[in-house]
């Protein structure tokens, strides 16, 4: 239970500082593209408004896999999450696609010379928006990491997407000034994509998450000698795992000596079950299945 609500004290606490910087962010950066004549840093902008949209489908998205589990979802929400993260990778993947269109369309009109050089805001504006960013970025992955949220996550390498993207304004606002009008454009497109990189990535995360995609394979090493180091186990003869969200479920099938009870048989099951749930704090749910063996 403490688990529980240090996880969501700690996505709540994150998501909020992220509404926060990205909304002042996304107001300064929209006031610079248009003070300062810069498509890219626009773009800029509407890729860091996206992410303040993101963070709340994060919360919603949080809070609905904390739920306990029900009589119609006895598994458990955590599922939820990794929902969250594929509606983020498709905000990132239709905003991207937005942008690259628009700056296309200007490169392929052909006609540079009455495209508008950016003034000295919109870099700073770029400036400062990769310091922030990539700080944000630092500050998420960290927290998303110490809690294991895939959806916190995902807002990270959001934040990580929206910093390069500001690398490529930052050029292509530079190429710009120094006398090629067509450098503002085309960093739209690179910004696309970065961004359009970062939502597969997601999405992919999310997918393996809800297919009951297995634990890697030290890690299911890692059951195993947890399982046959408990006394009166001989042997581990299966063992399966699945990713539930941010749990693990384990089915292991254990070989026991065939001559001992079935009270004591079922005493080292027992010490099975409790020695990985206790080692391993990602674990949600074990089975544990008893072979008889010979000593």
């Amino acid at each position: 239970m403490e688990m529980k609500q240090d996880y969501e004290k700690t996505a709540m606490r994150v998501s909020v500082v992220s509404i926060v910087a990205n909304f002042i962010l996304t107001i300064f950066k929209l006031l610079a593209g248009i003070i300062a004549h810069s498509g890219a840093m626009i773009s800029d902008a509407i890729h860091s408004a996206s992410d303040v949209f993101s963070t709340i489908v994060v919360i919603i998205g949080v809070k609905i896999s904390g739920r306990e589990s029900d009589k119609d979802h006895p598994y458990g929400h955590e599922r939820m999450e990794c929902v969250a993260a594929i509606v983020l990778a498709t905000i990132l993947a239709v905003t991207g696609l937005g942008i690259g269109y628009t700056a296309a369309g200007k490169i392929a009109g052909g006609d540079y010379t009455n495209l508008a050089i950016p003034g000295r805001l919109a870099l700073a504006a770029a400036i400062l928006s990769i310091m922030v960013k990539e700080g944000m970025y630092q500050y998420t992955k960290v927290n998303a990491r110490r809690i294991d949220s895939g959806a916190l996550m995902a807002d990270a390498w959001h934040h990580r997407s929206d910093a390069l993207s500001s690398v490529g304004a930052l050029i292509g606002i530079a190429g710009s000034r120094l006398g090629f009008p067509i450098a503002d454009p085309i960093a739209s497109v690179v910004i696309c994509l970065f961004i359009e990189k970062a939502a597969y990535e997601i999405f992919m995360d999310a997918v393996n998450k809800m297919v009951d995609k297995a634990c890697e394979d030290e890690v299911e090493m890692e059951f195993m000698q947890c399982a046959k180091i408990q006394d009166g186990v001989l042997g581990v003869d299966l063992l399966h795992t699945r990713v539930f969200g941010n749990k693990i479920y384990v089915d292991i099938e254990i070989r026991v000596d065939g001559g001992k009870t079935l009270q004591e048989a079922h005493g080292i099951a027992e010490r099975v079950h409790d020695a990985i749930e206790k080692s391993f704090p990602k674990v949600k749910h074990i089975m544990v299945h008893v072979n008889p063996g010979e000593v």
